[in-house]
């Protein structure tokens, strides 16, 4: 095994997260790497920019701490990252109605107790918890309700102090013994089940209308990034599955932060940028910088589109935009850490957080930063959009509010619609791979885990063991 300046035993084009996560399994198990990235710097969509003390992503995925590849990836260690409160808010009929803790029956209902017993609404006039009618839940069984004490007509349960607030507490029981039961639902039994849109299972479920619209379907839309919710409904229950299974985050310092470790822990010249690659096979790499390059195998790590420009006749999915804005206010929004969303759909925005209540480390101290995020495609003056319905959304003023910047990407996230298979082979042919969240799902999870799918594979054709074990195939939280 060997690597010099124009040979390498593997060629990796694209130095995002995808492309560094296989580098470091490869060089981990001594086989020579070269990662060339066009770009100045490594990271791909996941890319930080410093601007007057703030770090601003350009893309900000939500993470969750769930996700075994943010821990078990080579090269990332423990990364630092930086969680939101539990549950979330939503914004519906012109109030914020608190979630809380909906991932089991027992945290709801604690939840919903401890909003009952309180005097008066808290700061920021969340106003009352929300309020859905009780007509049956998403396979929630008279069990899941007998184990919170809430079976039968014959409901007494201290704290709750009227009816309205009593079938919150019911709902919010079947909410979280439904998610309880999808956190423990193995990977193979959730692929195995009818495959369909997001939208069309929910509606088809059995959960109140009140709940899939109130909670569910701005929860997916978020962590999915897909507004209308065509994406596949096994892809849909994957992501409800990590978000029972643990907290929505996002990396301190910033996103960029993730390919940084990366990149800063593989041998000192294996990532080379500023490098633009025209032509590839097997055995050669041609580039504008360095001409002509050797290696035995080569792996495409870069977005779908540009992988079949190098690629013809790999399949390109259609793509979802993103528009994330970042503004400064002088007070920071009564939310704290809380993501909020839009429950409504009636603006730009689908969700948003004061970031700098999440992770410090993004702003000066002393200045707010508020982060949002608008799915499909931009409305026209799009700050002024965006800060009204902000207004809305947070209830105050965002007229002295200054856009910092906003990032724009008509191919942020690869559509996953059904018929979508989250195990996409990453091997073409012997000496040729690809991977990236196209050939997963279209996460940071995804990313990675592509990442590791393909230098396994590349190590099991040259016939090297892996110096970490792993296993192959779909990871539980894939």
């Amino acid at each position: 095994m060997r690597s010099t300046a124009h040979h390498a035993d593997v060629i990796i084009i694209g130095a995002g997260i995808a492309g560094l996560s296989a580098a470091h399994l490869l060089t981990g198990a001594g086989v020579g790497v070269s990662v060339l990235e066009a770009a100045p710097t490594p990271g791909g969509r996941l890319a930080t920019d410093e601007v007057d003390g703030f770090r601003l992503d350009r893309l900000g995925p939500l993470l969750c701490t769930a996700w075994p590849e943010l821990t078990s990836t080579p090269g990332l260690g423990t990364p630092e990252l930086r969680e939101f409160a539990s549950g979330v808010l939503v914004h519906s009929e012109g109030r914020r109605h608190r979630t809380a803790d909906i991932r089991s029956a027992r945290g709801a209902l604690r939840a919903v107790r401890t909003r009952a017993s309180a005097p008066h609404d808290p700061p920021g006039g969340y106003g009352n918890p929300l309020r859905v009618e009780s007509r049956g839940g998403l396979g929630a069984r008279s069990t899941a309700l007998q184990s919170t004490g809430l079976r039968g007509s014959g409901l007494r349960t201290p704290g709750l102090r009227n009816s309205r607030t009593v079938s919150d507490a019911i709902d919010r029981a079947r909410l979280g013994a439904a998610l309880s039961r999808l956190a423990a639902t193995p990977t193979a039994r959730l692929l195995a089940r009818p495959e369909r849109t997001a939208l069309a299972a929910l509606t088809a479920g059995q959960m109140p209308a009140r709940t899939v619209d109130g909670v569910l379907r701005p929860l997916l839309t978020a962590l999915l990034g897909d507004p209308g919710l065509t994406t596949s409904s096994r892809c849909a229950d994957l992501a409800l599955r990590d978000y029972a299974r643990g907290g929505l985050c996002v990396p301190a310092g910033g996103s960029g932060t993730l390919p940084d470790l990366l990149a800063a822990a593989l041998p000192p010249g294996t990532v080379r940028t500023g490098v633009h690659v025209t032509a590839a096979d097997i055995t050669t790499v041609r580039t504008k910088e360095h001409g002509e390059l050797g290696c035995r195998s080569l792996l495409l790590a870069t977005g779908a589109g540009a992988a079949a420009e190098l690629l013809p006749g790999l399949r390109v999915p259609a793509f979802r935009p993103v528009t994330v804005l970042h503004h400064t206010a002088p007070v920071p929004p009564p939310t704290g850490r809380s993501l909020v969303l839009d429950g409504d759909r009636s603006g730009p925005v689908a969700y948003t957080a004061v970031m700098s209540e999440v992770d410090p480390s993004r702003a000066p101290e002393g200045r707010a930063l508020i982060t949002s995020t608008v799915l499909g495609t931009p409305p026209p003056e799009l700050d002024r959009s965006v800060r009204a319905h902000l207004a809305r959304l947070y209830g105050t003023p965002t007229d002295d509010w200054e856009l910092l910047a906003a990032h724009h990407d008509p191919e942020a996230i690869p559509a996953m619609e059904a018929p979508h298979d989250p195990r996409r082979p990453v091997r073409v042919l012997a000496g040729l791979y690809v991977c990236g969240d196209h050939r997963d799902t279209s996460t940071v999870q995804g990313a990675l885990h592509s990442g590791r799918r393909a230098a396994e594979a590349i190590l099991t054709d040259l016939g090297v063991r892996p110096a970490h074990a792993g296993g192959t195939g779909l990871r539980e939280a894939a």
